[in-house]
């Protein structure tokens, strides 16, 4: 479910603690332990009197943060106000200005746009940097890990949600300003299946909201745009990028 944007230093600290999780995570425990006996060595050699576990596990993330030079808030912040300044352009990730994606979806902070399939971090990115909140549903929770570690590293992961589940069981939380799907998000359901799912989703999204459907996967049709077509009766709808994707819009109600 969006949230509510989050400050910068908060992200930051999110960050941080990333950073240094992933550092544990990549290690095996005999450094650990000897980052734990260095630990102790600096608390005892310091003016503390007595110790306990919350002073240690701050001492072992203390020196592993100087290991892995984490940058101070003030630098990361330079960081991540440029780096939010190209991740906003569509040609950062490949994008022309006029591709659906770009032209079909408003980006702000209201926005929720949910994606389905997607197995990179791009389109995540470009839409978190505008200012929607996404919420990206994927059966891979290795998928899901990378698309939150990539936002946290720019400060963005107040503005990325993931959830591990497969779509047939996955119902949205908060109503939907846009649906962007690939084809891999359906290709594991019954046709049964994707009905059901498409409805789901149909209804869940408000007024004047969009779903952008790729349909090729491979250079080979992954979904029929006939069956599309049928699915989305009463929504404007268009094949747009070279036939490759079907794009739909829901009507404002009079």
């Amino acid at each position: 479910m969006a949230g509510q944007p989050r400050s910068l230093r908060y992200e930051y600290d999110c960050y941080v603690e990333a950073e240094i999780e992933n550092y544990k995570d990549s290690i095996p425990r005999s450094a650990i332990l000897r980052i734990g006996d260095e630990a102790v060595a600096n608390i005892r050699g310091s003016e503390q009197v007595a110790f306990g576990e919350l002073l240690l596990c701050t001492e072992v993330d203390r020196i592993i943060r100087k290991r892995l030079r984490v940058p101070s808030y003030a630098a990361w912040r330079r960081r991540r106000v440029k780096l939010i300044e190209q991740y906003r352009r569509p040609e950062h990730w490949g994008m022309a200005a006029d591709a659906p994606l770009v032209q079909a979806i408003t980006v702000d902070t209201e926005a929720h746009v949910l994606l389905l399939g997607t197995q990179e971090e791009g389109t995540t990115l470009y839409l978190a940097a505008n200012g929607c909140q996404v919420t990206t549903v994927e059966e891979d929770q290795d998928i899901v890990d990378r698309v939150i570690l990539t936002a946290s590293q720019v400060g963005l992961s107040g503005r990325v949600h993931g959830q591990v589940s497969t779509l047939g069981n996955w119902f949205p939380e908060s109503p939907l300003h846009a649906v962007v799907s690939s084809p891999s998000a359906f290709e594991r359901l019954s046709i049964e299946e994707r009905i059901r799912v498409i409805e789901i989703l149909k209804s869940a999204t408000l007024d004047g909201g969009v779903h952008l459907v790729r349909t090729l996967a491979a250079g080979h049709a992954a979904m029929d745009m006939d069956e599309l077509r049928q699915r989305y009766t009463g929504w404007d709808v268009a094949i747009v990028e070279q036939g490759t994707s079907f794009l739909a819009r829901k009507g404002v109600a009079a």
